[in-house]
């Protein structure tokens, strides 16, 4: 049995929270555009459009939401 890539949503600390959410948006990318090389031509294009990055940071916002529930809102 492999070990998950995910094992748990739970962190100590919300920065520990919020690189598990960019893990997340990272992973999805990968997942979605498994090829490597695609993804290193595309990167030029998405890099330098505003609403791409915007687009990349909500992604990352809402994955953090969902972090921040699983773990209480480190309360």
């Amino acid at each position: 049995m492999t070990e998950s890539w995910l094992p748990s949503l739970i962190t100590e600390t919300p920065e520990e929270g919020y690189d598990l959410a960019m893990k997340l948006a990272r992973k999805a990318v990968g997942m979605t555009q498994p090829d490597a090389e695609i993804r290193k031509k595309l990167r030029p294009i998405y890099a330098n459009n505003p609403d791409s990055l915007t687009f990349a940071s909500q992604v990352v916002a809402i994955n953090f939401q969902t972090v921040a529930a699983a773990n209480n809102y480190w309360k």
